[in-house]
């Protein structure tokens, strides 16, 4: 799986896979959709902007089967400390999740991180998504303990329907 940093002549395809993967509903949906639990976008042109204005040194890689094919997948990459990396936005398209993409994504953006120096991989899932957390639990991952609030109150990134979500950490070590 060949992957390459986001042009911004890209940026509002990422924003319609992701809100599409993240919070699609019916027959589009994907089996991990946040839809259930948060609505509306999970991301707009102009957050994904500040935040990569925001974290420089972060990377959003994107994968197509062909240069000039139809958006296939995303995964930002961003370098904290000590090696350890943080991982988000692995999005696949939902009518393709059941080819084993999302397991090649995940690898290759372990693989660019440890090109670049990573020696382990962190992540936040939201604790309502257990199938998810299961999937990344089977791919190596582990739950750290850690927890980080939701963002209620903060509709940026959609209103939530239920008032126990947080993240919870994961982690995994790739060195």
């Amino acid at each position: 799986m060949f992957l390459v940093r986001a042009p911004e002549g890209d940026y509002a395809s990422i924003v319609d896979l992701v809100n599409l993967a993240f919070r699609g509903a019916g027959l589009s949906a994907s089996w991990n959709s946040e839809a259930d639990f948060i609505e509306g976008q999970r991301l707009t042109e102009s957050l994904l902007r500040e935040d990569l204005a925001r974290k420089p040194d972060a990377v959003l890689l994107i994968y197509r089967d062909d240069p000039d094919g139809e958006l296939l997948g995303t995964v930002w990459l961003e370098p904290r400390q000590d090696g350890v990396w943080y991982l988000g936005l692995l999005t696949i398209r939902p009518g393709l999740q059941n080819r084993q993409m999302g397991r090649a994504l995940l690898g290759a953006a372990e693989g660019f991180a440890k090109q670049h120096g990573a020696s382990r991989i962190r992540m936040s899932v939201v604790n309502g998504r257990a199938t998810l957390i299961a999937w990344y639990e089977r791919r190596g991952y582990f739950l750290t303990g850690e927890t980080q609030p939701f963002p209620y109150g903060d509709q940026r990134f959609g209103r939530p329907l239920r008032d126990d979500l947080h993240f919870v950490l994961l982690e995994k070590d790739i060195g």
